[in-house]
């Protein structure tokens, strides 16, 4: 592709975005950036919500990850439709009813300063390392695509990435988010369809035979019932289920979209249509990744392994749409990396700055010129963050998507925790040692995955989040005071 017309279509596609931006910061007020105004269509962010839970990450992680791990990952997509359900029915109308802007707000509601500082906390640390390694494979992507090629150095694409995303949403924030996230999740949406047509076409197959070649490939195996594998189907569904509640149901960046939506049925409803949404997406991508391997395997491309394992996975879906699909195979895959990028690290990057604003600047409080102010600085400490934490992983190695998954168990595990125990329970804790919990909770966690390779060949997997929100819950029954009650109770919550 020539650097012309590269450049070209980045134009295009980001002044798209500006103009999108400028329309939704015509009328803001000073809360406008966190909130939305709270005035977006329910079904709108349920569609634009597909880019930021599917990211670069999936566009490429998923379809690569088939080779090593079949269609496995099937088996999580079921964990998280249960999970959206859970959201749904439970999380979405407590959010809405208490008209919170940080959904961290809950903690302190239930528990105290001390509980609602370190859930939000351990959000900020587990929401930058995600964000920064779904930007680092987007970055990675991009640079290998086209931009070695024209000898651009790759901080300097991401600061330039960092930059844009700051231009089209800094006024407006979450409000020009919705509405630029939806063009984004169409855009992706379409690369997918685009790909899997484009090879379908070049192994000369109809849609029925299409569909037979995947279901009687070797990589079509769903289900793993050995218990010892970190593929096994209870630990896929479970931890699917958890992930999903914890990743998205306590993650500022997902529901803060989802409470921009004008009121709680809405909200339920976007929340129900984004997870048929998006496990439907993911299902394509698994479908995308078998006819990637079974392209590879009918032209005699060699595929690098070590120990018989395919290494490098998360190269091949670019390496077959920039050198076999022709020029509109590159050009889609451009843009499907491009609103992926944005459409996953804007929405982040606004959650991080409204949860530390909120959390721990108190600026709800403040007057409206102060207000704007702290976000600025804020949002500016947030994207140097993002740009040290990118350059830090740039070398790392393996399919990310198992790496944030891996990541998140550790860090999301003790949220989930402190929820299902708010939510579930009446107990008042000792809030002190509420951060040693949660600190203590991940670390034995860690440990005992070790522990548990080192002695019984048993590996954890996903469902570390299970074990980590397990032992936290245990630890804060420990640390819970003799009086019973609380000032804010599931049933009170959920019910009232």
């Amino acid at each position: 592709m020539s650097p012309l017309l590269l450049f070209a279509i980045i134009l295009c596609y980001f002044s798209a975005l500006m103009v999108i931006s400028h329309f939704a910061s015509r009328r803001i007020h000073d809360t406008t950036f966190f909130d939305g105004d709270r005035s977006s269509p329910w079904f709108l962010v349920a569609f634009g919500m597909i880019g930021s839970g599917i990211s670069a990450v999936s566009l490429v992680s998923i379809p690569g990850n088939v080779g090593n791990n079949y269609l496995f990952y099937f088996q999580f997509i079921l964990g998280t439709i249960a999970g959206y359900v859970f959201i749904a029915l439970i999380l979405t109308p407590i959010y809405s009813r208490l008209k919170l802007v940080s959904i961290y707000t809950y903690l302190n509601i239930r528990f105290g300063d001390v509980t609602y500082k370190t859930g939000s906390a351990f959000f900020l640390v587990s929401q930058s390392f995600g964000a920064a390694l779904r930007l680092l494979l987007s970055i990675k992507i991009l640079q290998y695509a086209f931009f070695n090629a024209l000898h651009i150095p790759y901080f300097i694409t991401i600061l330039v990435v960092l930059i844009l995303i700051w231009l089209y949403t800094n006024k407006s924030g979450i409000k020009t988010i919705v509405w630029t996230d939806a063009l984004q999740s169409f855009f992706l949406i379409s690369v997918i369809v685009i790909s899997i047509i484009a090879i379908k076409n070049s192994l000369n197959l109809s849609f029925s035979g299409m569909t037979q070649a995947i279901s009687h490939s070797s990589y079509s195996k769903v289900f793993d019932w050995d218990i010892n594998a970190g593929s096994n189907f209870f630990k896929q569904f479970i931890s699917g289920f958890l992930i999903t509640v914890a990743l998205v149901g306590l993650d500022q960046s997902m529901m803060q979209k989802t409470l921009t939506v004008r009121n709680a049925a809405g909200a339920r409803k976007n929340v129900l249509t984004f997870g048929f949404f998006i496990a439907f997406a993911q299902s394509l991508f698994l479908a995308l990744g078998v006819l990637l391997y079974l392209y590879t395997e009918r032209n005699g491309i060699t595929l690098p392994r070590n120990d018989g394992k395919f290494v490098g996975t998360d190269e091949l879906y670019p390496l077959l749409t920039l050198n076999y699909f022709g020029k509109v195979g590159a050009i889609a895959f451009l843009i499907g990396v491009t609103a992926s990028t944005f459409a996953s690290i804007d929405s982040c990057i606004a959650a991080l700055t409204t949860s530390f604003s909120y959390d721990f600047m108190n600026i709800e409080n403040r007057p409206p010129e102060v207000k704007r102010k702290i976000k600025n600085g804020v949002l500016f400490g947030v994207n140097i963050v993002m740009f040290l934490i990118v350059l830090s992983f740039w070398n790392s190695k393996g399919a990310i998507i198992n790496t944030i998954y891996k990541v998140a168990g550790y860090t999301y595990g003790p949220l989930l925790g402190l929820y299902l125990t708010g939510l579930f329970s009446k107990i008042r804790l000792r809030e002190r040692w509420v951060p040693v919990v949660c600190i203590s909770a991940s670390l034995l966690t860690w440990w005992l995955n070790w522990l548990f390779i080192r002695v019984f060949s048993f590996d954890f997997g996903f469902m570390s989040i299970f074990v980590n929100a397990l032992l936290t819950i245990l630890f804060l029954y420990i640390i819970k005071r003799g009086d019973s009650g609380s000032t804010l109770n599931a049933e009170t919550v959920a019910f009232k």
